[in-house]
């Protein structure tokens, strides 16, 4: 899905309402994190939240960002990127500045998640680019607002 779509299918209040997943091409996330439970949570919020949606894992950001740049030479990209900043290897933060410096992928909207809510760790993630963060613990409403938020401002400006 491109993302002006995988926008217009987030963007709207239900983000995907059930009867519309049969007119939507089916978005691809991918969801970084070195909990494998941390992982399943995510991607099951997201199932929920879109009914019309591809989940893909990494353990860390060294392997996420092999299977971005990968999927982006086959041609199936990746439409929205949901990582955790602390990880063995790469952790978010690093992954998301690679990313932002890979010509193919810095389209890419990415959200960070995180267990440290620190003034430094925000201003950080917001240096490097990153379109949303939320901290652990978080509930189906606030990953949805979130999403909600990162669309509606990418749909503003392009």
């Amino acid at each position: 899905m491109c993302p002006t779509n995988l926008m217009a299918s987030l963007g709207r209040a239900s983000l995907l309402a059930e009867s519309d997943s049969a007119y939507h091409p089916q978005a691809h996330f991918l969801i970084v994190d070195d909990i494998s439970s941390m992982r399943r949570v995510i991607g099951s919020l997201l199932k929920d939240q879109l009914r019309n949606v591809r989940i893909s894992e990494a353990a860390n950001g060294k392997s996420a960002l092999q299977m971005l740049k990968a999927a982006e030479a086959d041609g199936k990209p990746f439409d929205f990127v949901v990582t955790d900043c602390h990880m063995p290897h790469m952790g978010g933060i690093d992954l998301l500045r690679a990313i932002r410096e890979e010509a193919p992928l810095r389209h890419l909207p990415v959200l960070l998640v995180t267990a440290e809510a620190t003034r430094d760790m925000i201003i950080e993630a917001a240096k490097a680019g990153a379109d949303g963060y939320i901290v652990k613990p978080f509930n189906a409403d606030t990953l949805r607002t979130k999403l909600q938020q990162i669309m509606a401002r990418r749909m503003k400006y392009h």
